[in-house]
């Protein structure tokens, strides 16, 4: 993402920006030019010129901030609710196991909440609200070490190892075994 903040701008910078924007309408009211706004405003040309279309068709609440873009799809009161839903877990909701995952919560927003989002944005809006991937708290009792080792040291080699053929191959896609 462009900014540390989660993909915006913050609410200084967003009141900033405005500031800038007003100033440019004052400034358009008493008929100055779009290089010198630009030049005093330390702005470019064409976002004045962009400005000053607004402003001559909205007028100066045309130029104020709109909030941020990347407002949550998700009221607070929506994500309290599948919480709620999310506290009961994956078999109350119909699932199979007791595993939730980023595509069972897409699927229970859209039941739920009636609202269509990405896998992507479903892990945002969950990271968003403090929650993370689940992971287990010790190693599984059953694990044996010996045989995870073993196949660390003589399956993994081979299936890690290139499919390549060594011997020289050919580019022609119908004949690919022609010298």
């Amino acid at each position: 993402m462009r900014y540390p903040e989660g993909g915006g701008l913050t609410a200084e910078r967003r009141a900033f920006r405005e500031g800038i924007r007003l100033q440019a309408g004052v400034r358009f009211a008493a008929g100055e030019k779009t290089a010198v706004i630009a030049k005093d405003l330390r702005v470019s040309v064409r976002s004045v010129e962009r400005w000053r279309r607004a402003w001559r068709e909205g007028g100066v609440e045309a130029l104020r901030s709109a909030g941020p873009a990347n407002s949550p799809t998700i009221t607070d009161a929506q994500f309290a609710a599948l919480e709620e839903e999310l506290s009961k877990g994956p078999s109350a909701q119909g699932f199979d196991d007791e595993r939730w995952t980023l595509a069972r919560v897409q699927t229970m927003i859209r039941r739920r909440l009636r609202v269509s989002l990405s896998v992507p944005t479903v892990w945002r809006l969950l990271k968003r609200h403090g929650w993370s991937w689940q992971a287990p708290a010790r190693r599984a009792l059953e694990r044996d070490e010996h045989a995870v080792e073993l196949w660390k040291k003589e399956v993994w080699p081979r299936v890690k190892a290139s499919r390549r053929r060594v011997g020289a191959g050919s580019s022609s896609r119908t004949k690919p075994d022609s010298p």
